[in-house]
């Protein structure tokens, strides 16, 4: 049997990824609701959907500074021989905070400032730079249409209006249109608290180069601000050596403050990997609390997941590779934060792009492979391949996308039309 078919046939006995990703998110809910101030709501995602209990405007206002009138007193204005002006008597000047309601008569106007509620039975506001701006009597040069420089009481969102549906993040334009609708609070999921544990001897943490013998950890702080970034209260609690007692512990004691933990490193049949014999070692004729599967992923095949302490917490535990592990967590761990947060879709939105460079790809394995996508100018994308493989962490940090390979691709040629997740990055 040559080297490529026993490629294949151990890649024969790998977990589909999707039938990986669905057996553990099947296994997931989303965390209970919170009814918060809506100073708090900012990026927590709605339990329920909103509805406005009040109409925004909430009366008719002036859209701009000028003078309030009725249209029939000012229809004329330049249109006559000479382009005569009309002149009207100004009778009061409103402000935004004005409360108490007054009436147009023929021949008068008032003078408004934007935001300020409008007199009864005006039915146009003239800016002000279509008049000479007079206080006592105003003279109009041009005649606006009907209904000009006024905004009516529900003209933007009437009562009753579904303004955000269950599973929408709260944004900053959100938070305004609740506000501005009426509501101080809304039910939202919590987000959820993440925490991220590096494990293995050889790691010491950041601020100095690798020695033989030591590896500095990258992944916990990666890992700590990709779950910052997917939406997620993370703590990261530094490194754990490969003790079996200490690891236990460190993950009984930090149920208490999590909803999800992420471990990184340990999870391959290596002699150095504890993580996978420490957490799958049965006990009691019991198995253990975390099933590592042999998935169908390239880079980094090797994830465990299962649940730790009473409360059974969800562990998610990703190869000590950074490369594999953020793909890990872009694959694994980004889609179960979303989950408990309660967001839809819990997957990052993809594309169909025109493939720039020909790849190949390991037969049997789903290849996740950073890369730069860029919108074309007749329509549709391009998707500029980045390092990848052995490579991976380089590559990412140069990307916006993450091209999508197949377990059937051994070879995607340029020109053809390939999968891409786009990743929010905020550049």
């Amino acid at each position: 049997m040559t080297a490529t078919a026993d490629a294949e046939a151990a890649a024969n006995e790998l977990t589909p990824l999707a039938d990986y990703l669905g057996s553990v998110l099947r296994r997931l809910r989303a965390l209970p609701p919170l009814d918060l101030d809506l100073t708090q709501a900012y990026g927590n995602v709605l339990a329920e959907d909103v509805v406005a209990p009040h109409a925004f405007p909430a009366f008719d206002q002036a859209a701009v500074d000028g003078y309030a009138a009725r249209w029939e007193d000012i229809s004329g204005a330049g249109r006559a021989a000479g382009g005569r002006a009309v002149r009207l008597n100004v009778v009061g000047d409103l402000g935004a905070a004005s409360w108490r309601p007054v009436r147009l008569t023929p021949g008068s106007c008032f003078s408004v400032a934007a935001g300020a509620p409008l007199p009864v039975a005006a039915d146009v506001v003239v800016p002000v730079e279509w008049t000479d701006q007079g206080m006592a009597a105003v003279e109009i040069y041009r005649t606006p249409k009907r209904g000009y420089g006024l905004r009516r009481a529900g003209e933007e969102v009437p009562a009753g209006t579904v303004l955000a549906r269950a599973g929408t993040y709260v944004s900053p334009a959100l938070v305004a249109v609740f506000a501005a609708t009426g509501i101080g609070h809304v039910v939202v999921r919590p987000s959820p608290r993440v925490v991220i544990v590096a494990t293995g001897d050889e790691l010491v943490d950041v601020g100095r180069g690798s020695q033989p013998g030591q590896v500095v950890d990258a992944n916990s702080h990666a890992l700590t601000a990709a779950a910052v970034e997917a939406g997620a209260l993370a703590y990261r609690v530094g490194i754990c050596d490969d003790d079996p007692e200490g690891l236990r512990g460190l993950l009984e004691d930090q149920t208490l403050r999590a909803d999800l933990i992420i471990t990184t490193g340990g999870t391959g049949t290596g002699p150095g990997d504890m993580v996978r014999r420490i957490l799958s070692r049965r006990e009691g004729g019991r198995a253990g609390p975390v099933a590592f599967t042999d998935v169908a992923l390239y880079p980094g095949t090797a994830l465990g997941f299962g649940t730790v302490g009473a409360e059974e917490v969800p562990v998610v535990c990703l190869p000590g590779d950074p490369g594999a592990a953020l793909i890990g967590f872009e694959v694994l761990a980004r889609p179960a934060i979303q989950l408990l947060a309660g967001a839809e879709p819990v997957f990052r939105p993809s594309v169909r792009a025109h493939l720039l460079e020909t790849v190949s790809s390991p037969g049997g394995l789903r290849e996740f492979r950073p890369a730069h996508v860029a919108e074309r100018r007749g329509g549709g994308y391009t998707v500029q391949p980045l390092s990848g493989g052995p490579f991976t962490l380089s590559g990412l940090a140069e990307a916006n996308g993450l091209l999508v390979l197949g377990e059937r691709v051994t070879t995607a040629a340029a020109g053809s039309t390939v999968d891409v997740l786009l990743l929010d990055r905020r550049r």
